[in-house]
């Protein structure tokens, strides 16, 4: 490599190393956040003028950043599933003596100019539960050819009418809890009953990372979260990668854990889709509970930036009351008739 040529990769390659390092400082100022969405894409463009450089007098800074950044991406296959990452553990099999169901996540692009795409795929995959973003007026229109099929659902309003909340339900809504709509914090929650079990389903919309007010909606996003039910899914476009501090923040507020993401789900509408390999998984979802995640996985695009995801669940059996508790259960209501 020629003189010439080597002073114009070392500042590339030191500012790419200082966005990744700021990037594991999200918690501290969500500015920092906003360079950890792009951990992979700094790792690679790190990586890449590393290897150059190794062939340089730089050499011995280059292998530090060769190796800085390939822990840095490291440090992000826990939250993904294969073949983008290694998550800690493998989902369990589906139950052959339990019901299995399945939820849709999808933000709609409140433009969408093949609304037809959206309800086909949601007709042909049937699934339980459907959470939406982007439900913009359009949207509502289109959305009740589908009251027949999913006759149960909210939908809420945001501040800004482009960006409204959904949950379509095949299943009816569980006793004893209203729907809730939170329309400046882009959040509906209704609790839906699976099988007897009453589960809280919520569609989050967050907005755009610093320097936008994300950490703001967060923030006023800990009350809602924390008064959901035992068990209870959270969906949404999240506008964060799954390893970012904002996906930490609304899991430890709402007490859940973050499902691994099958990939990236979001890539400009002006690039083909055959790039969304170098997109941003930031459609993601959050489970607690007796809630078991068999698998999640990413479907065909339907004219929206962002691809739906579907995840299929179960619910944990309740253990079995021991025989001499309800005996004496039974002896107490009888003593109390009495």
């Amino acid at each position: 490599m020629t003189r010439s040529i080597q002073p114009l990769f070392l500042p590339c390659m030191i500012a790419a190393s200082l966005g990744l390092m700021l990037g594991f400082f999200g918690s501290l100022h969500p500015a920092f956040d906003s360079f950890a969405h792009f951990r992979v894409h700094l790792a690679a463009v790190t990586a890449v003028l590393a290897l150059v450089l190794l062939f340089s007098p730089y050499r011995v800074l280059a292998l530090s950043a060769l190796v800085f950044a390939t822990s840095a991406f490291s440090s992000t296959t826990a939250a993904m599933r294969p073949p983008f990452g290694m998550a800690a553990t493998a989902f369990p099999i589906k139950p052959a003596d339990q019901a299995v169901y399945r939820l849709m996540e999808l933000n709609l692009r409140y433009d969408n100019a093949a609304p037809e795409k959206v309800l086909s795929l949601i007709g042909r995959v049937q699934p339980d539960v459907v959470t939406l973003s982007e439900v913009s007026e359009m949207w509502e229109e289109k959305l009740n050819l589908l009251q027949s099929a999913y006759p149960n659902r909210i939908m809420c309003e945001s501040r800004d009418p482009r960006f409204g909340v959904a949950v379509l339900s095949r299943r009816p809504f569980a006793d004893g809890g209203e729907p809730s709509c939170h329309r400046l914090l882009s959040l509906t929650v209704t609790s839906v009953d699976f099988g007897g079990v009453a589960v809280d389903i919520g569609s989050l919309h967050l907005g755009w990372p610093w320097p936008f007010p994300q950490a703001e909606q967060i923030a006023d996003l800990r009350q809602p979260l924390s008064t959901l039910r035992d068990n209870a899914i959270l969906a949404g476009d999240l506008n964060s990668t799954p390893w970012s501090a904002a996906a930490h923040d609304i899991a430890e507020a709402g007490g859940f854990a973050i499902v691994p993401s099958p990939g990236p789900t979001w890539i400009d509408r002006r690039l083909p889709h055959a790039l969304l390999f170098a997109g941003l998984p930031i459609d993601n979802v959050f489970a607690k509970g007796d809630i078991t995640v068999h698998s999640i996985e990413r479907l065909e695009p339907v004219g929206s930036d962002h691809v739906p995801l579907l995840v299929e669940f179960s619910l944990r059996p309740q253990p079995e009351e021991p025989e001499d508790e309800r005996e004496t259960a039974t002896v107490s209501r009888e003593q109390l008739r009495g």
